[in-house]
């Protein structure tokens, strides 16, 4: 017999809570390949309102992203003491949209996703997580597969040193993140990464980077990016 069973997303209206990191645009792909309609990223900054709070990439790394991708950006600012009345604010705005969910890239963290679960179901929106449960070296085999290009760009300081900033997520750096004692999918925030080229993007982003900086225990890789105009 053929399944009745549709997928809660099909159909539907969602923003992707977007990093700029390899979870993040795999959530997105996903969503997309079980016919979800994507009303467009949000991305939180920190209070600087420049460069993103969870992995410190600049509002026109992420812009770059969103016009690849070819959809609409929003940002917000905002400390952690106020990051969550900020991020409830605006998916209050998504819900007056006609938004219907919020799309997520957590894997397994139980605090991360029933956070998200939580601060939806305040706004009136559901959160959906199609990487929820699966394994951790499942997803990065399909990150490789399906030829997304994602690029270390924060390390945590007490596990990995700058040397490994720069670094393409591929086989042979999995390989290398295992023997030095690290969870290759970084999910235990050992490492963030930008994605640069997909399946889902128009072309690939190329990025400048300068050199390494320590900050309050992360080593990170300052990145601007120029992008290709893809209309030519």
């Amino acid at each position: 017999m053929i399944s009745s069973i549709v997928d809660p997303i099909a159909d539907r209206s969602f923003f992707c809570s977007w990093s700029g990191g390899k979870d993040s645009c795999l959530a997105l792909y996903q969503a997309l390949q079980r016919g979800g309609r994507p009303a467009g990223l949000f991305t939180m900054l920190s209070e600087d309102n420049e460069t993103s709070r969870s992995h410190g990439l600049p509002k026109s790394v992420l812009e770059q992203q969103a016009r690849q991708l070819g959809l609409p950006i929003v940002f917000r600012a905002a400390s952690w003491n106020d990051y969550e009345a900020v991020f409830l604010t605006m998916l209050h705005d998504f819900k007056a949209q006609g938004m219907e969910l919020g799309v997520f890239g957590d894997i397994d963290i139980e605090a991360h996703r029933d956070w998200c679960q939580r601060v939806c179901a305040t706004s009136g929106l559901r959160a959906y997580h199609p990487l929820w449960k699966r394994s951790r070296h499942e997803l990065l085999q399909e990150l490789i597969d399906l030829q997304f290009k994602a690029i270390i760009v924060v390390t945590h300081a007490d596990k990995l040193g700058p040397e490994w900033l720069g670094r393409t997520i591929d086989a042979e750096t999995l390989k290398e993140l295992e023997h030095a004692g690290i969870d290759p999918s970084g999910e235990e925030g050992e490492y963030h990464t930008v994605v640069t080229r997909g399946p889902i993007f128009r072309s690939e982003i190329t990025l400048h980077a300068r050199s390494p900086l320590l900050h309050d225990g992360y080593w990170f890789l300052p990145v601007t990016a120029n992008t290709p105009d893809s209309a030519g």
